[in-house]
């Protein structure tokens, strides 16, 4: 079995890495890391691109030297997010999808964002939503 989440260089992303790190050595399952950090366009697309790299290289060296058991997914091109994390668990070894949610203003908690929204109304497995630790 595996548990699939989105990899973000983020806080948001941090918690839900967190989470499903927990979940897959409590499971004893693979965790399948979705890298969905790289921008696709802005002004500092270089930087981001960047940044994200050196976080994933972190990350692999991370759970390589812990023992986990892991697999890590590159979208390519113009993806989508929300789709590609959707693809990843459509295989039928996974049970489980772990999002990462940002606090939002008032207002804003009546919108999920869109990726975790369409994670959530159109998966087939369990999705557990984490938010990240202040």
């Amino acid at each position: 079995m595996s548990i699939v989440v989105g990899f973000l260089p983020t806080p948001e992303g941090a918690a839900a890495l967190e989470a499903a790190r927990r979940e897959a050595a409590a499971q004893s399952t693979t965790l399948v890391i979705v890298n969905v950090g790289s921008p696709r366009h802005g002004l500092h697309h270089q930087e981001q691109e960047e940044a994200n790299q050196a976080a994933v290289e972190n990350l692999e060296k991370e759970l390589r030297a812990a023992g986990a058991d892991f697999r890590l997914v590159h979208p390519v091109g113009d993806y989508d997010p929300a789709e590609e994390i959707l693809k990843a668990a459509e295989d039928p070894q996974v049970e489980l999808i772990v999002l990462g949610l940002r606090r939002r203003t008032p207002v804003g908690k009546m919108l999920l964002g869109s990726t975790a929204q369409r994670v959530l109304l159109q998966s087939d497995c369990p999705v557990l939503a984490v938010k990240a630790h202040h």
